[in-house]
């Protein structure tokens, strides 16, 4: 089982560090059990639906040797102190395994912990006003002393501050990065880029090596949002960047936050868009997240008790599970199942049962096996 573990992780990698190569692709890969074979012919990538560039991008990466031999990122890696992780890892974090395309590999380096943390998201625009900037940072220090790790994805601006006063709190912070994991954009956040680096988390899924292109922002913003249980949304325009990873927070059934700004604030249409809209509910504080996430506060104490004791495992007090989990709990003892068996079984609605299952994972009742099937422990 091991060994069949090691491989599946090593040809992830090694498709996701070949140019050209995306999701779907090492998706047909894993389900054509590709892993088997030693050596990659061009016939063999044609015949499990991979497109021509695709399998000579692959064929010409491995010259002749067998594809486990490839020379990949590890090295380099390695070298900034970074590590890779998969879906098959179980450092993977437990949020994105929940989302239609998790990223196959994660790069992170720092404070992996946190990737187990209940987090929320904080996105706004890169020109805030002083009333945005005033706003995220009381927000977010009040969100980090609360035990939420605030993710976001150091641009410049709302995502900046909010890292900056999230830092040193007791749940940091994660930058989810569009460069490499050795590489800061944009350049006069590399004084923050490294203190994150020390002192909380930074992850990213594109490789060592690749030059940055527009399409990396996007594909950030779903990390973002999928990483967390919430995201807020402080200030941005109607076009905004921040509204993409307020889209994937909907899509991805995550709740959705925004602060209220001033109606004659061209920077504050986005979020009084989406309040209006009803898509996102109006906050001022993390009272008002914590009212409407009436399971987080007993999450949070998981923590809270394993931060002050020293341990890397929460405690399993049955007198903390709800009994909508206690429910959840007693299906999956019977057997494993997907969220949609879950849903029939138990009644509860779709997404207050997403927040039930992020719950109990947290407090590692159950796990999110590849597949997108929960399992008890």
């Amino acid at each position: 089982m091991t060994a069949i573990h090691d491989i599946r992780r090593q040809m992830i990698i090694t498709l996701h560090e070949t140019p050209g190569i995306g999701w779907h692709a090492i998706h047909k890969a894993l389900n054509h059990q590709l892993w088997q074979k030693s050596f990659w012919s061009l016939d063999d990538l044609l015949a499990i639906g991979l497109r021509q560039n695709q399998a000579q991008s692959i064929v010409g990466r491995n010259t002749g040797r067998p594809w486990i031999e490839s020379e990949g990122l590890s090295e380099s890696v390695g070298r900034v102190n970074a590590v890779v992780l998969t879906p098959y890892d179980p450092e993977y974090p437990r949020a994105l395994r929940e989302i239609a395309q998790p990223p196959w590999v994660l790069y992170a380096r720092g404070r992996l912990e946190l990737l187990q943390r209940p987090g929320i998201a904080v996105v706004g625009t890169r020109v805030p006003t002083a009333y945005g900037r005033h706003s995220a940072t009381e927000l977010v220090q009040e969100l980090s002393a609360a035990g939420l790790t605030v993710v976001s994805g150091l641009a410049r601006g709302i995502d900046s501050k909010a890292h900056e006063a999230a830092l040193f709190g007791k749940g940091g912070t994660i930058a989810v990065l569009p460069t490499p994991i050795d590489t800061c954009y944009p350049s006069e956040n590399l004084s923050l880029f490294h203190k994150i680096a020390e002192h909380g988390l930074l992850i990213t899924e594109t490789p060592i090596g690749t030059p940055l292109h527009p399409g990396q922002f996007p594909l950030r913003n779903r990390i973002i949002a999928g990483l967390t249980i919430g995201t807020v949304v402080v200030e941005g325009a109607k076009r905004s960047g921040s509204l993409i990873t307020a889209q994937h927070a909907l899509e991805m059934n995550r709740e959705l936050f925004a602060i209220p700004g001033p109606i004659s604030s061209p920077k504050s249409e986005g979020p009084n868009d989406l309040i209006k809209r009803g898509e996102a509910k109006l906050i001022s504080g993390v009272s008002d997240i914590i009212d409407e996430l009436n399971w987080l506060p007993a999450a949070l104490d998981v923590y809270a008790g394993m931060d002050a004791a020293g341990s890397s495992e929460p405690a399993k007090n049955e007198a903390l599970l709800t009994d909508e989990e206690r429910k959840i709990i007693a299906f999956l003892r019977d057997q494993p199942l997907s969220i949609n068996e879950l849903h029939e079984l138990s009644a509860i609605p779709f997404g207050h049962l997403n927040s039930v299952l992020l719950n109990l994972c947290i407090k590692r009742k159950i796990e999110l096996q590849p597949g997108s099937i929960y399992m008890a422990l």
